[in-house]
């Protein structure tokens, strides 16, 4: 034990107690729905954000003071004796992490897939003796300054050529692990400025480095998802993973619909100028939908400040739409979450964390019991009921000409039906 979480219990479900360390809704072995809440919800830490991140902000450094920071090779292992403590304390069933976050930064290519592949098998030898797992790893191909002009989408070949080989190790690196899947997140795939930049070329280039990783997947025989993650701006003015509908055309222009799902995260689709459901929804409708990162934006910043989750109703939303489409497969609850730079001590990382998984439990029954009850989507059916008439069913494989004789020769002259917004409103609010 390193001691960095003091005498802190492991959290248990204790719906009665009066102690913080424990979850008031999430039991992980409640049934909902034919299966266990810990199923349904497949809960995942950030590696990042819970050990990497320093707590930085556009205007000022770091305020955190953590016993692993540091480039040696001893602290990126304490880091990870702390990462797993965590994970029992809040016994998750999962992890993510990007390379960066796990492993020193070398003099060489060679150097830092060295320590990477050291650090993976550190990570073996801990999973051995826990009960968590990885749910997706990915490569950080934006924080250095090589990154600077993007990654797969860079005027330079080489640093292309730098991307795809650590996007390489970084799949083998998942693949030994065993992890669920592996997300790519364009964080400089973008512009600044047309001026200086070839939006045909920058494509074509994308489009070849994705199917290079779809093409490695099968060659290594990797069973999990390839994940995209969309997310519309910053750090680049305009990203070309925008949003699920660009992502989707994207993978259409390049016949990799079928191979790639999406990893949707709540402040990304804030900032695209959508809801979270919205996403969500159309990623279903598409058969995109795979994971999700479950973390918030303050709405008055307007930027993507990662923070955990604390509205019920937010967050049913969210998991009614991944209930109806089915729940998850490989994919699951991430949290893409950060503490408040002010929140210094280990207990406030603990805490963060178990919140946000009964804020989570709270609205994923909420969904359940809606979802259940049926009148929801029986009311969303009888308002499509007309279209269920074979003469309506016949309307879109006709033709105008057809349809405007037989709207002339039967009088057909509609009168306008009430969504009942404000019914279904009503419906919600009596569920969460």
């Amino acid at each position: 034990m390193t001691g960095f979480f003091g005498d802190i219990p492991k959290l248990t479900y204790q719906p009665d107690g009066d102690s913080e360390f424990a979850f008031r809704h999430y039991n992980p072995d409640e049934i909902v729905m034919g299966k266990r809440l810990e199923d349904h919800l497949r809960f995942a830490v950030a590696y990042w954000h819970s050990f990497a991140w320093e707590g930085g902000d556009p205007f000022g450094g770091r305020t955190f003071d953590r016993p692993w920071f540091g480039s040696e090779m001893e602290k990126a292992k304490l880091k990870a004796d702390v990462a797993f403590e965590m994970f029992d304390l809040l016994n998750v069933p999962f992890f993510c992490f990007h390379d960066a976050d796990v492993r020193p930064e070398g003099t060489s290519f060679a150097e830092t897939t060295r320590n990477l592949e050291e650090i993976v098998d550190y990570f073996g030898q801990k999973m051995e003796g826990s009960q968590t797992r990885l749910l997706w790893g990915t490569a950080n191909l934006f924080t250095h300054r090589r990154f600077m002009s993007g990654a797969a989408t860079n005027p330079d070949p080489e640093v292309f050529a730098w991307s795809a080989a650590t996007v390489k190790t970084c799949m083998d690196a998942t693949h030994r692990l065993g992890g669920a899947n592996y997300v790519l997140w364009g964080g400089r795939e973008g512009y600044e400025t047309l001026l200086n930049t070839d939006l045909k070329r920058e494509a074509e280039q994308a489009g070849a480095f994705l199917s290079m990783v779809v093409d490695y997947k099968h060659k290594i025989g990797f069973p999990g998802t390839i994940l995209i993650e969309p997310k519309p701006q910053e750090p680049s003015k305009h990203q070309y993973d925008y949003d699920v509908a660009t992502v989707y055309g994207f993978l259409k222009r390049f016949g990799l619909e079928n191979e790639v799902k999406l990893n949707i995260e709540q402040g990304h689709a804030i900032l695209a100028g959508h809801s979270f459901e919205h996403e969500l929804a159309l990623a279903a409708s598409l058969g995109l939908l795979g994971s999700i990162d479950m973390n918030r934006n303050d709405y008055q910043s307007g930027w993507d400040t990662d923070q955990f989750p604390d509205s019920v109703p937010e967050v049913a939303r969210a998991y009614y739409e991944v209930l109806k489409a089915g729940g998850f497969t490989t994919g699951g609850t991430n949290f893409d979450s950060k503490l408040r730079r002010q929140s210094l001590d280990p207990e406030d990382l603990i805490l963060g964390h178990a919140g946000a998984m009964d804020v989570c439990a709270r609205g994923l029954k909420a969904a359940a019991k809606l979802l259940e009850d049926g009148t929801l989507e029986t009311l969303r059916a009888e308002r499509y009921a007309g279209w269920d008439r074979p003469e309506s069913k016949a309307l879109l494989t006709s033709d105008l000409a057809s349809i405007e004789a037989r709207v002339r020769d039967e009088g057909i002259n509609p009168e306008p039906r009430s969504g009942r917004q404000e019914r279904l409103e009503n419906l919600w609010n009596r569920y969460v």
